[in-house]
């Protein structure tokens, strides 16, 4: 099977990666193409082996991409299409359609009740998703959650495919040497309490409440913000103001597989961590707090739809409220004490091979309904 993948951008963000991880394990010969901003991830799947294709759109009513990208896959002789993002998604769909190709899956990662990938839901977006919806073979939701939204949305159920976001969980295993060669290069004080959070620094992810959780603990405490985003700027003058800069440490954006770039990547942060805090009052899935679970830590969270599918667990706690309830919360951890560094196996049911092998049979049902005359697996046809 010959497969194309459409994302809008390639910089490093929870889609992209995850882009990048799912070709690394799918038995599948694939080409990405990229709407816009061939970033990071962009050359790392080029690393991988993995043709991508930039394509310059000049903003969400380039029409000019249309015709761009149907040449594309036409020239690709590709037995599916699978789209990612919602401008990927909506362009994708159509052309794959005029370029004759019947076997379109769609990832939705990103719908919240109010927002999709930061945009706001109005009539006109949504309207837009649906047209373009019926044009596809199936419709990937990434936890049971984003189901229930495109069911709301007016997407018939049938065509919805729940395949949860995958993780490595060997990368994300706790490792004390990296530990503690981590958390030397970033500076941190012998004994540190480090809080960690992980994602686009937007203010959706509400980091602001755990910057001024830190007022109320004490000073062995710190923050560790791994992203980029433009609440950077904001978010590092809170910290000045609060008191407390000197002990919140900002990353960058960083990779989740070792890439060229200076600095550690994403397990090695997490292993360097002693708690996981997720704030965001809306998710889609939680990709980051499962990565954390992997890497054995306890969890405070106040929306994650992945931990909400998961049976109860003495090391995940949800937490409503702003700073005052974090802070209790993370108070509450630390004196609890250190736990074991070991990943419970509720963390498995998001292993990358076990979302690969859902996500193979949603392509075989796709070609297999497409009248493509490519069998389902690359067999010659019969």
């Amino acid at each position: 099977m010959r497969a194309l993948h459409i994302i809008t951008g390639l910089g490093v963000g929870g889609a992209e990666q995850q882009l990048r991880l799912l070709l690394r394990h799918l038995p599948v010969d694939c080409d990405v193409v990229t709407l816009t901003n061939p970033g990071a991830v962009a050359e790392g799947l080029t690393t991988d082996g993995v043709r991508v294709v930039h394509l310059g759109m000049a903003g969400n009513r380039d029409l000019t991409v249309l015709p761009r990208l149907v040449r594309v896959i036409r020239a690709g002789g590709y037995d599916l299409v699978h789209t990612h993002l919602y401008r990927a998604c909506v362009y994708g769909r159509v052309a794959a359609r005029i370029a004759g190709v019947r076997a379109v899956v769609a990832t939705e990662h990103s719908l919240g009740d109010s927002q999709m990938e930061g945009r706001d839901l109005t009539a006109g977006v949504r309207a837009l998703y649906l047209a373009s919806e019926r044009l596809g073979s199936a419709t990937v939701a990434v936890s049971p959650t984003v189901a229930d939204r495109l069911k709301r949305w007016g997407v018939p159920a049938p065509r919805i495919e729940v395949v949860p976001n995958g993780i490595d969980l060997d990368r994300f295993r706790f490792d004390r040497e990296r530990r503690e060669r981590t958390r030397r290069r970033l500076g941190l004080p012998e004994g540190a309490f480090v809080v960690g959070g992980i994602g686009r620094l937007t203010p959706g992810k509400r980091f602001d409440v755990l910057v001024h959780a830190l007022t109320r603990l004490g000073d062995d405490h710190w923050l560790l913000l791994v992203g980029g985003g433009a609440e950077e700027h904001r978010l590092r003058r809170e910290a000045h103001e609060a008191g407390v800069a000197d002990r919140v440490l900002f990353t960058g954006e960083r990779p989740y597989v070792p890439d060229a770039s200076p600095g550690p990547d994403l397990p090695s942060l997490t292993s360097a961590m002693d708690l996981f805090a997720s704030p965001s009052t809306e998710e889609a899935f939680g990709l980051a707090a499962v990565e954390a679970l992997a890497s054995g830590l306890p969890v405070l969270y106040t929306s994650c739809p992945a931990i909400e599918d998961l049976p109860p667990s003495a090391t995940v706690r949800r937490v409503r409220g702003g700073p005052e309830a974090y802070a209790r919360a993370i108070a509450g951890v630390r004196a609890a004490g250190a736990g074991p560094r070991t990943a419970p196996e509720v963390a498995h049911r998001y292993s990358i091979t076990r979302s690969t092998a859902r996500l193979m049979d949603v392509y075989a049902a796709a070609v297999s309904r497409s009248p493509s005359s490519f069998s389902p697996l690359g067999a010659s046809p019969s």
